[in-house]
């Protein structure tokens, strides 16, 4: 568990800083990062000493010029207005498929050449064809291993969560964590209703879900979140809003969620009551929720608790990882998130760290608040996920005035 307890105020400002260069960045993203996701590969492959037949270079150049065209094009009439099915599954797989090779390319172009030439093994040819190959035969088996990952159902993390407020009665209450299911064009009925099976199998009290449920309003993805109606808990199924579900009518995410059973907790809370002891479970609306323009959404902590006895434990839902500096300066035991994704698909999660405070597991924030990240049940877009395992989550929540574990 990483301690963020003694974090200085000057590397918050630090960290403000990053993000908001980050931030900057983003604007420039769509137009620069195809080119480079497309030629550099293309010059590492084909024009970096192999020599080449001719009608190879011609044809290799025209393949990644292929890819150069049609991946945007494809994402947008996949993820624009048009809400094309097919092309966004196009758009998607071609993105994580240039990521890959992009980045295999990069390291293998640099650390594998470099290997090979202090070795003196070859002549330049040699190197490179074997740079070549080498990048070819690893990107191949990682989109047909990080496929694989992306699309089966996730296996289940197991941890204990002490939390010094709760109370004995409390001890060993099971928490099961699902987030960022993101039901998209790729149908996957089947693989929620096996998720569904899976979280039936850990006897939960309470059930969380954390948001970005799918990409798509919620009377297109109703077929694949309708498994979710079947999820049982003791006490309570409760959900939370992603920054997904405000780019696809985040209400009827809502009131979807409201008719499969389960409780939106839209800034606010719910009582968990066991043993004579009680647990006051919290939840607020993605941050995005404060630009949607949708009449009473947003992220509202002091709402949530609005009523709360500020004596007792609170566990909170919150999307974003980065809501965890509110969540800590309110005194929240413990928070639940996604959105991070473990970054899916590597090395990606490095610029998913410049913008959330953590990328997985559990975290500690100030001198009480501890947070959870998941990596996600499922996947965004590409198909992918590449030393980024997805994950159903089973909490369990220990009381330090408990006389035995349970």
């Amino acid at each position: 568990m990483t301690d963020t307890s003694d974090t200085r105020p000057a590397e918050g400002e630090a960290q403000a800083t990053r993000r908001s260069r980050l931030h900057r960045l983003v604007r420039f993203i769509p137009l620069i990062a195809p080119v480079l996701l497309w030629a550099v590969p293309c010059g590492v492959l084909l024009y970096t000493g192999q020599h080449w037949p001719l009608p190879v270079t011609l044809a290799g150049t025209a393949l990644f010029a292929l890819g150069l065209i049609v991946m945007p094009l494809a994402m947008v009439r996949g993820h624009g207005r048009r809400r094309q099915d097919r092309a966004a599954i196009i758009g998607d797989t071609l993105l994580g498929t240039s990521w890959i090779l992009f980045t295999w390319s990069v390291l293998l172009g640099v650390l594998l050449r470099l290997a090979l030439t202090v070795a003196g093994v070859g002549e330049s040819q040699d190197r490179a064809r074997i740079v070549t190959w080498a990048v070819l035969g690893t990107t191949a088996v990682l989109l047909a291993w990080g496929y694989t990952e992306a699309r089966r159902v996730p296996r289940v993390r197991r941890l204990d969560v002490r939390l010094p407020r709760l109370g004995a009665g409390l001890d060993g209450l099971r928490v099961v964590l699902v987030t960022d299911t993101h039901y998209g064009p790729l149908d996957r009925a089947r693989w929620s209703a096996r998720v569904c099976e899976t979280v039936n199998t850990l006897e939960a009290d309470l059930v969380c879900h954390t948001g970005d449920i799918a990409d798509g309003t919620a009377e297109r993805r109703r077929a694949q979140a309708a498994p979710l109606a079947t999820v049982r808990a003791t006490r309570a199924r409760v959900y939370v809003t992603g920054n997904h579900e405000y780019y696809s009518e985040a209400q009827g995410w809502v009131d979807l969620m409201d008719e499969l059973g389960w409780e939106p907790l839209r800034n606010r809370h719910l009582l968990l009551e066991r043993g004579g002891d009680t647990l006051v479970v919290a939840g607020v609306d993605d941050v995005t929720a404060e630009s949607s323009g949708l009449a009473g959404h947003r992220a509202h902590l002091a709402g949530a608790l609005d009523g709360a006895d500020p004596d007792l434990p609170v566990l909170l839902l919150a999307h974003q990882p980065a809501f965890v500096d509110r969540a800590a300066a309110a005194g929240i035991d413990l928070q639940l998130s996604g959105h991070t994704h473990g970054g899916q698909i590597w090395p990606f999660h490095h610029l998913v760290r410049i913008d959330q405070p953590a990328l997985a597991g559990l975290s500690r924030h100030g001198t009480r608040t501890l947070l959870y990240t998941s990596r996600g049940t499922g996947f965004w877009g590409p198909p992918f996920r590449v030393f980024a395992p997805s994950e159903i989550t089973l909490l369990v929540l220990r009381s330090p005035h408990a006389p035995t574990s349970r």
